[in-house]
């Protein structure tokens, strides 16, 4: 289960990042992308659906306040873990979801995962770099 976990929190992290404390009320707004619409689905079946005024379960609530923090990162995989254990049929509907899944996902700091963004003007996306590089405006002469 612990595996299982692992693959569902970066999932979750990217809903939470994109809803915040709405993160489990039951919207029929369309999420950014695949992976939030993913992560939310999870989130809501392994914590519940609520209502946005609702409070959220500890795990989530300090994902929201810090989704940077490697701990809130770990309190939410054991919180989802322990949810997996508890109860067989869940596990076998969030495997059934996961199945589905688009590829790897990673969230978090150097991610690929970016949601909530707006980018005016010019933009530069970097995959890998290695080396010397330096990035900024041409010369003007």
């Amino acid at each position: 289960m612990a595996q299982v976990a692992g693959e569902i929190a970066p999932y979750v992290t990217a809903a939470v990042g994109a809803y915040g404390v709405a993160v489990l009320a039951r919207t029929q707004e369309e999420a950014a992308t695949a992976t939030v619409a993913l992560g939310r689905r999870l989130a809501q079946r392994i914590f519940g659906v609520r209502a946005e005024d609702e409070a959220l379960p500890e795990a989530l609530a300090d994902v929201v306040e810090e989704p940077h923090d490697p701990d809130t990162a770990a309190a939410l995989r054991r919180a989802i873990r322990k949810a997996l254990l508890a109860d067989e049929e869940l596990a076998a509907d969030v495997r059934a979801l996961l199945g589905r899944a688009p590829g790897t996902v990673h969230a978090g700091d150097g991610s690929p995962v970016v949601v909530g963004s707006v980018i005016g003007g010019d933009s530069i996306q970097i995959g890998s770099v290695g080396g010397d590089v330096h990035i900024g405006s041409p010369a003007r002469g």
